[in-house]
């Protein structure tokens, strides 16, 4: 798909409001469908964090990639992206034009899955491990739709599949109350000019964007592990790019806690590797969990103590905090107190 193509299919995907309903109907036999033209993001956690790269799946989202590598629709190897303890995870996105009807939505995967139609959450089985079969009965009103499929790998055997199928053409009486699906959540920016938007849900996570009032959020995941206010992960722009905000200057239309709850790059780093470059505190330090100083306090590092830097955070071209390790501890403190000796180049920004 082009880049034209792309930014079309995030414009549409920003756009919600068609109705969509589920109904335990008896469903009927049909042949069943896989879409075409799907564009998937890889991001190399489990989370969708850390993007990598794209892929196309023309025929239909329909892998099983076994122990090995995840391949796109030709079957050529994703780069940057592998089958390791580590996980990865991968956002399938589509516009794909269906009937008027009643349709049985399958998703097979090994591991977890999260499908939305038009922002709408169909299915949402993303956590834990192991192969799993979802399914949801949906009535379209008919039209073009933006289909989503979140799938998260975390080792072992890797596949994914989505399908629907027609279980009638017309809309057939349920059997008790119809469920309607809760559409995502909504929300502007007030009360700033701006927010920042960063890398991981916490105010020292390094600085990506800023989101101006006018700026349109989708809203994919919430996070309160700073401890005072919710943060939100948010794609917004012509390239869907995302990031963390803080709900503390935002409007929201909906319930924010049907949101999935989700973890950051900052819950994945802890065994980050020794670079050989040396901090000396020039004061006493809060070692905080997080790099937030909400975030709770494992220890008070003494003046003159001398640290491990394996992390850092950047904000205005500045590194703004640090992770370290000191002693038997592993956490983050202020950029601005350390001296340092060796080429901080050589840690990775997170």
């Amino acid at each position: 798909m082009s880049q034209t193509s792309w930014r079309a299919l995030a414009l549409i995907a920003a756009f919600f409001g068609t109705f969509i309903a589920l109904a335990p109907l008896s469903t009927v036999s049909a042949q069943a469908q896989f879409g075409t033209n799907w564009v998937a993001q890889f991001y190399s956690d489990p989370n969708l964090t850390t993007f990598v790269t794209t892929a196309a799946y023309p025929v239909g989202i329909n892998a099983n990639w076994g122990t090995g590598n995840p391949t796109d629709g030709a079957n050529q190897p994703i780069a940057g992206v592998t089958n390791d303890v580590d996980g990865y995870s991968a956002r399938f996105a589509g516009t794909q034009s269906i009937a008027a009807g009643v349709y049985n939505f399958t998703t097979v995967s090994d591991d977890g899955v999260r499908l939305l139609i038009d922002g709408n959450v169909i299915i949402n089985n993303f956590t834990g491990g192991g192969l799993r079969t979802n399914s949801a009965l949906v009535t379209l009103t008919g039209g073009t739709y933006t289909i989503i499929l979140e799938y998260t790998q975390q080792g072992g055997s890797a596949q994914v599949q989505l399908s629907w199928t027609l279980a009638s053409a017309t809309t057939l009486t349920p059997v008790g109350p119809t469920p309607t699906v809760t559409p995502v959540v909504s929300g502007s920016v007030v009360g700033v000019r701006g927010l920042a938007v960063r890398t991981g849900p916490y105010l020292g996570a390094s600085l990506v964007a800023v989101a101006r009032p006018e700026t349109q959020l989708t809203f994919l995941a919430r996070n309160k592990s700073e401890g005072i206010f919710t943060w939100y992960r948010v794609s917004f722009g012509e390239n869907n790019r995302e990031g963390w905000v803080s709900g503390r200057y935002l409007q929201l239309t909906g319930d924010p806690n049907l949101l999935p709850e989700q973890g950051s790059v900052f819950d994945t780093i802890d065994g980050a590797p020794d670079v050989g470059v040396i901090g000396t505190t020039r004061s006493n330090m809060n070692l905080r969990v997080r790099p937030s100083e909400r975030t709770a306090r494992l220890a008070v590092i003494p003046w003159g103590d001398r640290v491990t830097i394996v992390g850092r955070t950047v904000q205005g071209g500045k590194n703004f905090w640090y992770q370290v390790r000191w002693q038997d501890k592993l956490g983050w403190i202020l950029a601005a107190y350390v001296r340092v000796r060796g080429d901080i180049n050589n840690v990775p920004v997170r």
